[in-house]
């Protein structure tokens, strides 16, 4: 992915955490439990485009907030 795009998709994960009702250290803790070592640190950085995601942490992240894949890839 380029700059660009890891920033469109962490605006999107964060809206998607925010009208969950849910913090970073919410959702971290969330990812730990399904065996995916992420931090709130790591968490903010995917939704400010500063890191770039991973499939395993693309799958935990549409089971966690029950949200499809094009939910959650919604670049446009």
């Amino acid at each position: 992915m380029d700059h660009q795009i890891d920033k469109q998709f962490g605006a999107r994960l964060r809206a998607l955490r925010i009208a969950q009702g849910m913090s970073q250290e919410q959702l971290a803790a969330k990812l730990q439990l399904a065996d995916v070592d992420l931090t709130r640190s790591a968490v903010a950085k995917l939704e400010t485009g500063q890191r770039h995601i991973y499939l395993k942490e693309l799958i935990a992240l549409r089971n966690i907030l029950g949200v499809s894949y094009d939910e959650l890839l919604d670049l446009s």
